[in-house]
């Protein structure tokens, strides 16, 4: 057994201070497109204040889950680290937020599908938003 890995960026913009980008089709997309059968994917977010994660695409959901993950860390805090930001945005709110989500999600590939429940999707969950460019990275590993 030979092992090859395949690696992909996709690039986009959020609108919204917390916003949830559904990625699946993009994802199913180039996994098609490299032809691979076998093998194990990892869908990685290269932020601290983006994360990734498998959850149910429904639109209500969505909302709830943005609704809670503003109640859980609230943007107007006094928060320490408001007070002197890295790059001038007072976002510590979404450091918070990111330490209840994965940067990562793998998810197996089988005869060239992703491997996902009925109700599974994959998600950027922005936290800091809006922002002209997230990045989201993808390294999938074919096992023939």
């Amino acid at each position: 057994m030979t092992a090859r890995l395949h690696t992909h960026r996709l690039t986009l913009g959020t609108t919204r201070a917390i916003e949830i980008l559904d990625l699946t089709a993009m994802v199913r997309h180039w996994v098609r497109e490299t032809g691979v059968r076998q093998g194990l994917l990892t869908v990685m977010s290269p932020h601290t204040t983006a994360r990734i994660t498998i959850n149910e695409r429904e639109v209500a959901l969505q909302q709830d889950m943005v609704a809670w993950l503003e109640q859980l860390a609230p943007a107007d805090r006094p928060y320490g680290h408001n007070r002197a930001p890295v790059d001038d945005r007072a976002n510590a709110h979404a450091h918070l937020l990111g330490l209840f989500l994965n940067a990562t999600e793998s998810v197996p590939v089988v005869s060239g599908e992703l491997v996902l429940g009925s109700w599974q999707s994959l998600f950027l969950i922005e936290l800091d938003g809006p922002r002209p460019l997230r990045e989201v990275q993808m390294h999938l590993l074919a096992l023939d």
